[in-house]
């Protein structure tokens, strides 16, 4: 085993030292180019390239004419050869007959230009060859001229590539299952009493339902119809956006900091009170125990650790273990542990509107994209969460079988649950909007630090330029580099193994609130070359495992439960690996079938 470890961790080394492939000029001319200067005019090369020095593939138009044809790269020649359809409707102002042995033909000219032909067969599309010479050729720039005299430059927005299911990914992820269930059995308590049934049915749970949301259009269906209510659910906070935040002159919203504050911050108290409302009622109890009823059922599990699994889905993870109160002060370590890395390995309703909104923005289309995958984290999180759990620390104790969800209730009556959930959200939405306001600064400062002083006084600076995809020394460049080996092992494509590291990195160190707040932005700015790794991203950050919330859980567990103050502080690191690690296995079942 200690042989096997040792050549797991030297292949996470090599894929932490690999360089994004950003100068590949086949893969950059595989994007739309637009004229700055006339956005009429465009490139459309849509192969990607074999890698070889010499590369091809399909141009589908250039200045907005009909055409199709091929193109060719080689140095920096590159040769297009069109095919100008005989309906466009071009002038002509001159024809020329041509007669021979393989028969006639008339070529017709405009401004001593051919332009189409005619034969015996009628008429037909004519070949035009034409040779530019690059000038820069950039992940964001095209510039180039021919003979003739006409230049052009060209802007690009990078699009993601989505390649195919394939056999490779499969295979792929089922190694990054195995080596991610491999460091968390060396990190378990007592190895030799992990019960591997139960890990086997978690990931086949998992895998199942990755299919069912990835595969089966029933399935894809229904979990769409949920996210499409869930979108509506989202988009009734606007009327009380509008209420507080429209201008009674303009009739618009002109807060400049709307984006967060008045997009963001509102569906995070909305939705804790409507969590809280449904709660009051016993909808969610009901929905949490016949989740609960399949785990207990599939998985042998106790209980309490069963229902609070559950309702981590729905639920953050100081509210989640209220299901279980009665039982926290007698659960069992492993219990315990479940319990807490449940919490760490899933996120509450509210923060989950508000990172539909970070990935989607105001496009209806990306919002129920999103929430569809951020609605099948949460879900397929949970079992993973047992998973980790009983690798870190297996059960050898007795436990309570018996499944009754606690009847505290948050209120007295619906009206006082709809204010108390309202105030516990304006409290989170508060907590959020501070913790960002400072991390973000925090990361500013020390980013300025190691940047414009140590960076450019050690001339580190120029080397990370010039060898990575970082433009210095910064936070965001030390834990992309260490996270990206768990990326690559993970099956993360090998261009974005250091975005998705970065982004790991950023999500343990500070939280997943500002960790989805970089990911938006890196997926705005086109950094991302693969649509699966934005998804996988979004997988692996569906979780509030980080430092900040094991004292979170010590601190609300531990008031429903005092007598366990202690165990819930010696079991908080072995709870952050073991959400970690969970977020990290759903991200590796859904990148397989990706």
């Amino acid at each position: 085993m200690r042989r096997l470890t040792a050549l797991l961790f030297s292949a996470l080394l090599l894929a932490s030292c690999s360089k994004p492939a950003e100068t590949d000029p086949g893969k950059l001319l595989s994007r739309k180019w637009i004229d700055e200067k006339d956005t009429t005019q465009f490139l459309l090369f849509n192969v990607l390239p074999d890698g070889k020095q010499s590369v091809s593939g399909n141009v589908k138009g250039i200045q907005n004419e009909p055409l199709s044809g091929t193109w060719n790269l080689k140095g920096a020649e590159l040769k297009l050869i069109l095919v100008r359809s005989s309906e466009t409707a071009i002038p002509l102002d001159s024809a020329v007959f041509y007669s021979g042995p393989a028969g006639s033909e008339v070529k017709f000219y405009n401004n001593n230009n051919p332009v189409t032909r005619m034969d015996a067969s009628g008429s037909s599309d004519l070949l035009l060859e034409r040779l530019f010479f690059i000038d820069t050729l950039s992940a964001n720039q095209l510039v180039l001229h021919n003979d003739a005299g006409f230049a052009a430059e060209f802007e690009y927005t990078p699009q993601v590539y989505n390649p195919p299911f394939s056999l490779e990914s499969l295979l792929r992820g089922l190694i990054g299952l195995m080596a991610l269930v491999i460091i968390t059995w060396v990190f378990s308590e007592n190895r030799s009493k992990v019960n591997w049934r139960l890990v086997g049915i978690g990931l086949t749970l998992q895998i199942v339902f990755a299919i069912g949301v990835l595969k089966v259009p029933f399935v894809e269906s229904m979990f769409e119809g949920i996210s499409a209510f869930f979108i509506k659910v989202i988009n009734f906070t606007q009327e009380g956006t509008d209420f507080l935040f429209r201008s009674f002159v303009s009739g618009k919203i002109e807060s400049p900091l709307a984006n967060f504050v008045v997009k963001v911050l509102p569906t995070v108290i909305f939705f804790s009170a409507l969590t809280s409302l449904l709660f009051y009622w016993g909808i969610l109890q009901k929905v949490v125990y016949g989740l609960a009823w399949v785990m207990r059922k599939t998985m042998r599990l106790s209980g309490a650790e069963s229902l609070a699994a559950a309702g981590n889905i729905f639920l953050g993870q100081t509210e989640a273990p209220l299901l279980v109160k009665p039982y926290i002060g007698s659960m069992t370590r492993s219990e315990l542990l479940c319990l807490m890395t449940g919490g760490m390995a899933t996120i509450a309703g509210g923060v989950l509107a508000a990172y539909v909104g970070f990935l989607g923005g105001d496009d209806p289309e990306q919002q129920l994209y999103f929430a569809k995958h951020l609605l099948a984290a949460s879900v397929m999180s949970a079992p993973a969460a047992i998973i980790a759990a009983k690798i870190l620390l297996p059960e050898t104790e007795s436990f309570n079988t018996e499944m009754k969800i606690s009847r505290d209730r948050i209120g007295t009556n619906a009206l006082e649950a709809i204010t108390n959930g309202t105030s516990d959200g304006l409290r989170l939405a508060a907590n959020v909007a501070a913790m960002l306001l400072v991390f973000i600064a925090l990361i500013a400062m020390g980013n300025f630090v190691m940047e414009e002083i140590i960076g450019e006084y050690t001339g580190l600076n120029a080397i990370i330029r010039e060898n990575t995809v970082y433009s210095g020394l910064s936070l965001q460049f030390f834990v992309g580099y260490i996270g990206s080996p768990i990326a690559w092992i993970m099956g993360v494509p090998s261009e974005d193994t250091i975005l998705v590291g970065q982004l790991l990195g950023e999500k343990t160190i500070l939280n997943e609130f500002y960790a989805y707040t970089s990911l938006g932005e890196l997926k705005a700015a086109g950094k991302f070359h693969h649509e699966k790794s934005i998804v996988m991203a979004t997988y692996v950050l569906c979780g509030f495992a980080n430092f900040a919330s094991i004292g979170i859980q010590i601190g609300g567990i531990g008031s429903l439960a005092p007598n366990r103050k202690s165990e819930l502080s010696k079991l908080g690191f072995r709870a952050l690996l073991g959400g970690t690690m969970a977020c990290l296995l759903t991200a590796v079942v859904v990148g397989m079938f990706l």
